[in-house]
């Protein structure tokens, strides 16, 4: 058994409006939706269902009827597993935390084949609950919860510090919509396909100045499965697969908003990730082909752009403004579309990424191909970019 993680298969459903209002006569149900998926991801993967000796599934958001989810969808899909079953939160990270989970129970041996799962449904949900329960997460429930902050006025104030500090302009920022828009218009499962312009994402409503309508991420209903496995089984089934060659974790000790005086657009600990993963891997981030990152705003790609190394600090929106990080471009980003168009359904939002990458450089992307897609990188964050799990990953054909 090598133990070294590969990414095998995939399934991923369309993101958008799934979820039924409650009282609605027809309800469209989480266990089956993902359970479909399940199947589908194996076969693409050309594994027997047997051969599974772990699940680690996303938390489904609070929304969710079904509780205990993980452990009722191993009654549901009649999967006995000898490895581990369970379900992992980490606010936007979750699915990171829980691709993880998946992949340690291969790095320790304790499973050969295992799914990295869930499914986010929220669409449905007042928008007052949903704000409500957006607030609690943000900082201190007694300091912060009671003004109404929200996680975009936390990137808003990211975007205002960063257009003083290097003399940029919400145009800038707002070009990095178009350009996930344009990836998105491409891409099957994203939520938003039409094309927009920037004078469009201009014209926009703002949300928090600076940042508009286009700008900022849906409510999305959303379900993955990954599966991994140790790369002996993936030499054997004989299909080209995608190797994780370099992983890279830190927080940073402060939780989304801290009180302690800080570097608010530095994103620390997506510096310290990166730079961790880049030398797992043995790469620089000159040698990646493309990248997927966790952005729920323009800005905030912008400022992971730079953390990553991708582009010189101040020059990330720059670089989206002048087609860099577009199709074709020097260093891709977002090919799916991001968060703003592919869209964010919130606790399965880093397995798109994956799924993203897999597609990317299995060469089965399509109109988004990225030509010669050899090295990919993905990025998770919790909370605001407070921690990061980045992925270095690698064609194996």
């Amino acid at each position: 058994m090598s133990q070294t993680v590969t990414i095998l298969g995939a399934a991923a459903l369309r993101v958008g409006k799934w979820q039924a209002a409650p009282d609605a006569p027809t309800q469209k149900l989480e266990h089956e939706v993902l359970a479909d998926l399940v199947i589908e991801a194996m076969q693409d993967a050309g594994l027997d269902r047997r051969e599974i000796g772990s699940l680690t599934f996303s938390l489904p958001r609070p929304y969710t009827q079904q509780k205990y989810f993980g452990t009722f969808m191993a009654n549901y899909l009649r999967l006995p597993c000898a490895g581990s079953v369970s379900e992992i939160m980490g606010n936007g990270m979750t699915a990171g935390l829980a691709f993880e989970g998946a992949s340690n129970d291969i790095r320790l041996g304790r499973s050969r084949v295992a799914l990295a799962l869930g499914v986010n449904f929220e669409t449905a949900i007042s928008a007052a609950e949903h704000m409500m329960s957006s607030m609690r997460t943000t900082g201190d429930v007694d300091f912060h919860t009671p003004f109404g902050f929200t996680p975009i006025s936390w990137y808003a104030m990211d975007a205002a510090r960063y257009i003083h500090e290097f003399k940029s302009s919400r145009e800038e920022l707002a070009s990095v919509a178009v350009k996930n828009r344009f990836h998105a218009s491409l891409n099957p499962i994203a939520q938003f396909r039409k094309l927009i312009s920037l004078e469009d994402v201009l014209a926009q409503p703002l949300i928090v100045e600076p940042l508009g309508l286009y700008e900022v991420p849906p409510r999305s209903d959303g379900a993955v499965c990954l599966v991994l496995a140790d790369e002996d089984v993936a030499r054997a089934v004989g299909r080209p697969y995608v190797r994780i060659k370099g992983r890279g974790f830190f927080h940073e000790g402060a939780h989304q908003i801290n009180e302690v005086p800080n570097d608010m657009i530095a994103l620390v600990a997506a510096q310290t990730a990166g730079r961790t993963a880049f030398a797992e891997a043995g790469v620089s981030p000159d040698e990646i082909d493309l990248a997927e990152v966790y952005a729920p705003c323009t800005i905030v790609e912008v400022l992971v752009s730079e953390a990553l190394g991708f582009a010189p600090r101040g020059r990330g929106a720059g670089m989206a403004r002048d087609g860099e990080t577009t199709l074709g471009g020097r260093i891709p980003i977002c090919t799916s579309g991001g968060l703003q168009s592919r869209g964010h359904p919130a606790y399965v939002t880093p397995f798109y990424s994956f799924v993203e990458i897999l597609d990317q450089l299995r060469h089965r992307a399509d109109e988004r191909q990225v030509a010669n897609a050899r090295l990919a990188l993905t990025c998770a964050e919790l909370g605001n970019y407070n921690a990061a799990l980045v992925h270095v990953l690698e064609a194996v054909h």
